[in-house]
C-alpha cells in the first residue's frame, strides 16, 4: 500500500488536462508506440469532435522512482465543464490527492475555484501546477502569485509544465511520490470498496470501477451490493491500463473493475457499497447527490420505441450518474420520461448519445423546473409540465421553487452579474469580499429563471470568471402563465411553456423569431405564433417558397401575368388548408438558446 498513488487532475475548461494526462502517459510509457494519439484517455468520438472531456477516466499506470521503488499510480483525468462537474466529484470521492491545473495564459477561473474547493473538502493534498509555460502569451509569475494566493502554497510548490512539450513531468511524478499520501486502510478488514463510475459492455454486462478503502477484493468472490442488495459473483476483476488487465484481486487502497456478467443496469447505483456476502462490512459514506438544474421531457419519434428509450436511458445513466429520468405523458407526444440535467449542454450531450450510441431519434421539449398548484378547493398538486396547469377559473395559487444562489467572481464584474440576477427576478442577500480581488454574492432566484440562458450569459458577461451554486430554498408565490407556440393555428405541444407573466412577451417573441430562423420553407406560408390563452402575444411570418409562374410570360398584356399569379395564390391557399408543418429535431433544441 505504501507504494501506491491515487490521484486526480482537475482545472477549469481548456486548461491542458488531456493533454498533459496524455504526456505522464508517454513519460510511463503506458501506452505502446503505435497506439498513441492525442487525448488517448477521451474515448468517445464526441469529445474528440468537441475537444472537451465529458467523462472522468481512470488509468493504472507504473512508475520507478529515483528511489529504486516502483510505484502505482491511479490517475482519474476529469471533465472542465461546470455542466460535467459531478464527475468531478465522484473522481475526488477515490482520490488522496489532486493536480490543480492553471493555464498560465489565462489564470485561475470558475471552475478552478470550484474544483479547488471541492478537493479541500475531501481533504485531498493539492499540486499546484502551471500549464502552457511555453507559450509566448504565458505570465508566468503573474499567473504564480494568483495560485499562492488561492492555496496558500509556498512559490517552490508551484511546478512550471507543459502538456504540449513535457516540461515539467519529471518534476510532477516526484511531487505525487512525495506529497500525496498512500492510502489508508486496513487490509484485513471486512471488504469496503466504492463504485465511483461503471459502463455497460453489450457483451460482458456491467462492468463496475471501484476503488477498495478497506479489505481485498478477490476473483470469483460473492460480492453484495448494499443498495441494492443484490449478491453476484466476481467473475473477473482487474487494473484499469489502456486495455484491462484481470488480475487474482484488487488489494487495499488500489483502483480496479470487477465483471459480474450482471446484465441489468439498474442494480448497480453509482457511490454504492461493494462488501463480502459471508462477511459484510459496513456502508460507505457516498459522495455529495447529483442536483439536476435543467428538466425537459424526452420523447421518442415513434411510440413503439418507448421501452427501448428506457433501457437506453439506464444503460446511458450508469456511465452518467448525473442523469436522472421519470416516466410522464404528453397530449401531442405520447409516452417519455422527464429528465433532469446538468445544464443545456449537458442536455446536448445526452441527445446526441442517445442517437450516436443507442440508434434513439427523440424530441425534447421546452426545459421547465416543478410547479406546486393550489386549486380553489384548497389541493395542493404539483405540476411539471404544461398540459397539467389548470385553468385560471379552477386555481387559486401557483407556487415557483426558490433558491440561493451562490456566485464567486472578481471585482470586475460585479455590476454586471448583480443586474443580470436582478433581471432574473433575483434578490441580493448578501455580499462578502474573500481577498481584494475575489467577491462572493448571494441572491435568492427563481429556479425557473436559471433553466433558459443563465449559465451562458454569466459565463459571457464574466469572461468563464464567474463559479455558480445553488441550494433549494423552498416555494414562494408567483405569477404563472401557460405560452403556446402555434404554428399555422396549431399548438406545438413540445414547445409550449410555463413562464412568469413579465417575461412572457420576451420569450415569446424570442421563439418566434428563432422558429422563423430554424424552420424549413414549405410551399404554403407559415404564421408562428406565441398566445397565452386566446390572445397572441408575439407573431412570425416564414413567406412561402415561390415558384416564378410569370418566367414564361415574355410580353402580352399584364392580366396574362395577373391571371397565373391569381392561380398559383388560390393553389397556395389550398395548400395552407391541408398542409402540416413537421418541426426538425434540431430546431426544438436550438429554439431554447435565445439571446
Amino acid at each position: 500500500m505504501k507504494n501506491i498513488r491515487n490521484f486526480c487532475v482537475i482545472a477549469h475548461i481548456d486548461h491542458g488536462k488531456s493533454t498533459l494526462s496524455d504526456r505522464l502517459l508517454d513519460f510511463t510509457q503506458s501506452v505502446a508506440e503505435r497506439e498513441r494519439m492525442d487525448q488517448q484517455l477521451d474515448d468517445m468520438d464526441l469529445e474528440r469532435e468537441r475537444g472537451i472531456t465529458i467523462k472522468s477516466h481512470a488509468i493504472q499506470m507504473h512508475y520507478p522512482h529515483t528511489d529504486g521503488e516502483m510505484y502505482t499510480f491511479n490517475m482519474i483525468d476529469t471533465p472542465g465543464h461546470v455542466d460535467f462537474s459531478y464527475e468531478v466529484s465522484r473522481s475526488i470521492a477515490a482520490c488522496e490527492g489532486a493536480l490543480l491545473l492553471v493555464d498560465a495564459t489565462q489564470g485561475i477561473q470558475a471552475q478552478t475555484i470550484s474544483n479547488l474547493f471541492l478537493a479541500l473538502e475531501h481533504e485531498l493534498e493539492i499540486i499546484p501546477v502551471l500549464n502552457k509555460v511555453d507559450m509566448e502569451t504565458a505570465m508566468i509569475e503573474e499567473m504564480a502569485d494568483q495560485m499562492i494566493e488561492l492555496t496558500g502554497c509556498a512559490r517552490e510548490d508551484i511546478i512550471l509544465a507543459s502538456g504540449k512539450t513535457g516540461i515539467g513531468v519529471p518534476e510532477i511524478m516526484k511531487a505525487v511520490v512525495e506529497r500525496v499520501p498512500p492510502p489508508s486502510g486496513d487490509p484485513k478488514a471486512p471488504l469496503q470498496a466504492l463504485i465511483f463510475d461503471s459502463v455497460f459492455n453489450p457483451f460482458r454486462g456491467v462492468i463496475a470501477y471501484v476503488r477498495v478503502m478497506n479489505g481485498e477484493l478477490n476473483k470469483n468472490d460473492n460480492l453484495r451490493f448494499i443498495a441494492t442488495g443484490s449478491v453476484y459473483e466476481a467473475n473477473e476483476v482487474g487494473a484499469m491500463e489502456i486495455t484491462p488487465k484481470p488480475q487474482d484481486k484488487i488489494s487495499c487502497g488500489n483502483v480496479g473493475y470487477i465483471v459480474t456478467g450482471l446484465k441489468t443496469s439498474s442494480e448497480i447505483k453509482v457511490g454504492d457499497t461493494v462488501t463480502l456476502d459471508d462477511r459484510p462490512g459496513p456502508r460507505l459514506s457516498g459522495f455529495e447527490e447529483v442536483k439536476p438544474m435543467v428538466f425537459a421531457g424526452i420523447f421518442p419519434l415513434d411510440n413503439d420505441d418507448f421501452e427501448p428509450l428506457r433501457d437506453s436511458l439506464e444503460k446511458l445513466q450508469l456511465n452518467d450518474a448525473s442523469l436522472v429520468f421519470e416516466p410522464e405523458t404528453s397530449a401531442a407526444l405520447g409516452y417519455g420520461f422527464r429528465c433532469g440535467f446538468l445544464g443545456m449542454l449537458h442536455l446536448e450531450i445526452v441527445q446526441e448519445r442517445l442517437f450516436r450510441e443507442f440508434n434513439m431519434d427523440v424530441i425534447t421539449t421546452v426545459p421547465n423546473v416543478t410547479y406546486r398548484v393550489t386549486d380553489t378547493k384548497g389541493n395542493v398538486s404539483e405540476i411539471r409540465n404544461p398540459a397539467e396547469l389548470p385553468d385560471v377559473n379552477h386555481r387559486s395559487m401557483v407556487e415557483e421553487p426558490m433558491i440561493y444562489a451562490q456566485i464567486i467572481t472578481t471585482t470586475d464584474y460585479i455590476g454586471a452579474i448583480m443586474t443580470l440576477c436582478i433581471d432574473k427576478r433575483g434578490t441580493l442577500t448578501k455580499q462578502t469580499y474573500l481577498s481584494p480581488q475575489r467577491v462572493e454574492l448571494h441572491f435568492e432566484l427563481p429556479l425557473a429563471e436559471i433553466v433558459f440562458d443563465f449559465y451562458d450569459r454569466l459565463k459571457s458577461i464574466s469572461r468563464g470568471y464567474a463559479s455558480f451554486d445553488y441550494q433549494p430554498k423552498g416555494y414562494q408565490e408567483t405569477d404563472l402563465v401557460r405560452m403556446d407556440i402555434k404554428l399555422n393555428g396549431e399548438n406545438v405541444d413540445a414547445l409550449s411553456a410555463l413562464v412568469h407573466r413579465t417575461k412572457a412577451e420576451y420569450i415569446g417573441r424570442g421563439m418566434c423569431k428563432k422558429l422563423r430562423e430554424l424552420l424549413p420553407r414549405q410551399q404554403f406560408m407559415i404564421a408562428i405564433q406565441a398566445a397565452i390563452g386566446a390572445k397572441v402575444i408575439a407573431r412570425e411570418t416564414l413567406s412561402a417558397m415561390r415558384k416564378d409562374v410569370t418566367a414564361k410570360c415574355y410580353g402580352g398584356d399584364i392580366s396574362r401575368k395577373r391571371k397565373l399569379l391569381e392561380k398559383q395564390k388560390a393553389g397556395k391557399r389550398k395548400m395552407r388548408q391541408f398542409g402540416k408543418v413537421e418541426v426538425p429535431q434540431k430546431a426544438f433544441l436550438d429554439v431554447l438558446k435565445l439571446d
